[in-house]
């Protein structure tokens, strides 16, 4: 992966939910690019690894956790852990999500549940649990991974566009009740980025969704982690309770 984006974070430990691939993935190769030790966390312990393989074949630090975040205690428990581990956590990447689209009137409670329980609920843990260790150290960056599907909705997504504006919604009081301690918190919401997701829809799909985009393409996931980047560094220190939209001026 190539950033021209580059900052210091040597002697940091970063945290980042749903590293094993996607966006996750590629914040996770950032960070440790920049210096952070990063712990990765996630369901499928192979994909972590070959996340972790990538980092350290970059010159960074990380190690893998398998963890399924909707578990409250496990997702608790692998931060402490972190913390415990490496006597500090400096940044927390909050990425894990799912979709699991339809339209409402035929999506069933399950697939509202999932949804909201992976993206929206096991955010809100995470944020609390590190807030605990943030508040005490003084210092703190945590970064929620929303969507622009929270700012304008999406046909077949109440599920996941209600789960991205209460993680938006949440950021704004996070950062409220931490930023007089050293910690900020901020939204990054992406908009069409190219993933296995978007793959999915198929050559004639995409090229309608980039005649809706004022930049003519779609996004890649080192545009987001750019963004994420700038947001976890110690210049980023005055900006907090803020959404950084990255989707090429789609919502303008």
């Amino acid at each position: 992966m190539e950033l021209s984006l580059t900052t210091d974070l040597k002697g940091q430990v970063a945290v980042v939910t749903g590293a094993s691939q996607g966006l996750g993935k590629a914040v996770a190769i950032a960070l440790g690019m920049n210096g952070a030790t990063v712990v990765c966390l996630a369901r499928n312990a192979d994909k972590l690894a070959a996340t972790v393989a990538e980092i350290e074949a970059a010159g960074g630090k990380a190690e893998a956790v398998a963890c399924d975040v909707t578990d409250r205690k496990a997702a608790a428990a692998a931060i402490e852990g972190a913390n415990e581990k490496h006597g500090r956590l400096d940044i927390l990447i909050n990425n894990a999500g799912i979709t699991r689209d339809k339209l409402m009137r035929g999506m069933s409670d399950e697939e509202w549940d999932d949804v909201i329980a992976t993206n929206l609920t096991s955010c809100f843990v995470c944020c609390r649990t590190a807030a605990g260790i943030m508040r005490r150290k003084k210092y703190g960056r945590i970064i929620n991974m929303a969507s622009i599907s929270g700012m304008i909705g999406n046909p077949g997504q109440a599920n996941y566009s209600a789960s991205k504006a209460g993680m938006i919604g949440m950021t704004r009081t996070i950062s409220k009740e931490l930023i007089s301690r050293g910690v900020t918190c901020n939204a990054v919401a992406p908009g069409f980025i190219a993933s296995e997701m978007t793959q999915e829809l198929g050559d004639v799909v995409l090229e309608e969704v980039k005649k809706r985009i004022p930049a003519k393409r779609v996004g890649t996931p080192e545009d987001v982690a750019a963004a994420v980047l700038f947001l976890a560094s110690k210049d980023a220190g005055y900006i907090s309770g803020q959404t950084l939209v990255v989707d090429g001026g789609m919502i303008g």
